[in-house]
């Protein structure tokens, strides 16, 4: 009875177990059709529910929605903006005179990848920038000629000096033309006065200092001083190419050769020194006076012969007829080849008449030396 038992026994378990699995296949088929809802638990389990399986994968779009503005972070736009700043000096810079091109459209390129709102901020610079091509008016090209030179050397010069007045006063007194250098400087001293009893009255004090170049004298410095006027300085900048009165605002570019009023007649003679046939036509020279620069020249009038207190010397006559617009006062100015080519008599002619006569009466040549 036992072994008919065991077969029975053995169907039981199967059958047991074909049943457990039908019920796990069951079970499995209802939790995959209910798509996340809740279902019912056995006694004493709690409720299964499919919500949460897809927990998972919502973890992961949060965890990848945070990685986003990291990237925004690490491009920035700053980089982008920084050049502009240095895009509108440049444009600037460009639009300052400069040799012709278009600068406004080889500074367009950098700034087109730039976001509008800075090219708004630019676009004022490139309208700005067709005056650039536009050089201004032509410089002026002066035509003075470049001389030889050889400089006089040093001397005192003795002047006697008539003077008639544009109402026919005449005066008389002296002058005197302390003329000292050495290789490479000069100074000068230019008095003339009349005589009142036993006093001598200056009427016209003017100094001059300056170096000795390739052009002749190179003044730095000439001041006046007449009688019942205040003392004006004229200054030459040669390094800054400009010449400034103390007397006015005015100041002039420098040009080659340039003179003030105390030195033009010994610049002339370092002219004739230099060679006599440069004597001839005209004779330019740019002159700083008192309050203004202006171009002197002076014509050559020729050959002539004069009486001075020393006997009667034979000259070179220049002139420098009024000049309109610019002075108009003639002046004239003998030079003596027989004396080193020094100025032996000086007469100015005003425009109101009134005549100034100034004749050598003795001529002493000194040591070199300041």
């Amino acid at each position: 009875m036992s072994s008919a038992f065991l077969p029975q026994r053995r169907r039981a378990l199967v059958l047991g177990t074909l049943v457990v699995l039908l019920h796990w296949l069951a079970l499995g088929w209802l939790t995959a059709g209910t798509q996340g809802l809740a279902l019912p638990a056995r006694d004493g389990e709690a409720m299964v529910s499919t919500a949460l399986l897809p927990a998972l994968p919502s973890v992961a779009p949060a965890e990848e929605a945070v990685p986003p503005p990291k990237p925004s972070m690490l491009q920035p736009p700053l980089p982008d903006f920084a050049p502009l700043p240095t895009i509108a000096i440049a444009e600037d810079a460009v639009g300052e005179p400069v040799p012709p091109g278009p600068p406004a459209e080889a500074s367009r390129p950098p700034v087109e990848p730039v976001p509008s709102p800075q090219v708004a901020t630019a676009e004022p610079v490139t309208q700005a920038m067709p005056a650039a091509p536009d050089p201004g008016p032509a410089p002026i090209v002066h035509t003075i000629r470049r001389y030889k030179v050889d400089v006089p050397p040093p001397a005192e010069l003795s002047y006697t000096v008539a003077r008639t007045d544009a109402d026919g006063t005449q005066w008389s007194g002296q002058a005197l033309l302390s003329w000292k250098r050495n290789d490479h400087a000069y100074q000068m001293r230019f008095e003339a006065g009349i005589k009142i009893v036993f006093a001598r009255v200056n009427l016209a004090v003017l100094t001059s200092e300056g170096y000795l170049g390739n052009t002749g004298l190179a003044p730095v410095k000439m001041t006046e001083k007449r009688r019942g006027r205040a003392l004006t300085a004229t200054h030459f900048d040669w390094p800054g190419n400009k010449v400034s009165f103390s007397a006015s605002q005015n100041n002039y570019a420098l040009l080659p050769g340039a003179q003030d009023k105390a030195t033009v007649p010994l610049q002339l003679s370092a002219i004739a020194r230099g060679d006599p046939a440069q004597l001839s036509g005209d004779i330019d020279m740019f002159v700083g006076e008192d309050r203004w620069g202006s171009v002197y020249t002076f014509n050559v009038v020729g050959p002539e012969e004069i009486d001075t207190p020393m006997g009667r010397l034979q000259t070179v006559r220049v002139a420098r007829p009024p000049k309109q617009g610019s002075y108009k006062s003639r002046l004239d100015i003998w030079l003596s080849p027989a004396h080193g080519w020094l100025p032996v008599q000086i007469r100015s002619s005003e425009a109101n008449g009134a005549v100034t006569t100034q004749t050598a009466n003795h001529i002493a040549m000194t040591q070199p030396g300041i």
